[in-house]
């Protein structure tokens, strides 16, 4: 069984930072787009195209053409000494035996930083897959079956960690089984709801839990 696992707000605790630099980059704009707009679950696991294209259509305004470019700067720098793994992951990762490897909306260069500022990239190697590698982004299933195809598995035998609407309904859109984490610090009391009602199969919200739910699907 392959664990495929969401980056931002699954591995590293990223979510809530992206959060305060997007509303800071908007408000500086005078886009009415508030922290708590941009933590949005309707944001959460998107690529930045996507999140451009729902602010251009709910503001009928266009944002600079080096948005994209701009908040990937903002991100890496913002990161670089407040960034932390998600509570718990690194003494899971150690007890789950199966092959594991990442798949996130990020692009590539991101991925590795924020494993490498966490200390959980040992834990992937190289296998890490971006939303950028294929045709469309989740809630697509595009990445996912990228991913499972590279590293030699049927989606049958996958299983998906994620933690926004938009990855469980990729995960579940790739016939693959899906949990829901609600333990990162951007999720609030509505996101088990959320996860169960896009297809998740189990939701639990501490990273402890993790080996143990691995092992009851197996068995």
């Amino acid at each position: 069984m392959l664990i495929i696992f969401d980056c931002d707000g699954v591995l590293v605790d990223s979510e809530i930072l992206a959060s305060q630099v997007l509303s800071r980059y908007l408000t500086g704009l005078e886009f009415n787009y508030s922290f708590d707009d941009c933590n949005s679950p309707r944001f959460m696991g998107l690529p930045l195209s996507k999140v451009k294209d729902i602010i251009e259509a709910e503001t009928g305004r266009a944002l600079p053409d080096d948005f994209i470019d701009h908040i990937h700067a903002a991100d890496h720098a913002f990161f670089q000494d407040r960034l932390q793994p998600i509570d718990g992951i690194g003494a899971a990762l150690d007890r789950i035996p199966n092959s594991k490897c990442v798949a996130s909306s990020g692009e590539p260069e991101k991925i590795v930083n924020s494993l490498t500022l966490t200390g959980l990239l040992d834990h992937f190697g190289q296998h890490l897959y971006s939303g950028y590698q294929v045709a469309n982004g989740k809630p697509a299933p595009d990445l996912f079956l990228h991913a499972c195809t590279e590293m030699g598995y049927e989606a049958g035998r996958c299983v998906v960690i994620e933690d926004s609407r938009a990855g469980v309904m990729a995960g579940v859109a790739a016939g693959m089984r899906v949990l829901g984490f609600t333990g990162g610090g951007h999720c609030g009391p509505e996101m088990p709801e959320l996860l169960r009602d896009a297809g998740a199969d189990v939701i639990f919200g501490h990273m402890r839990k993790l080996p143990g739910l691995l092992d009851g699907l197996t068995a």
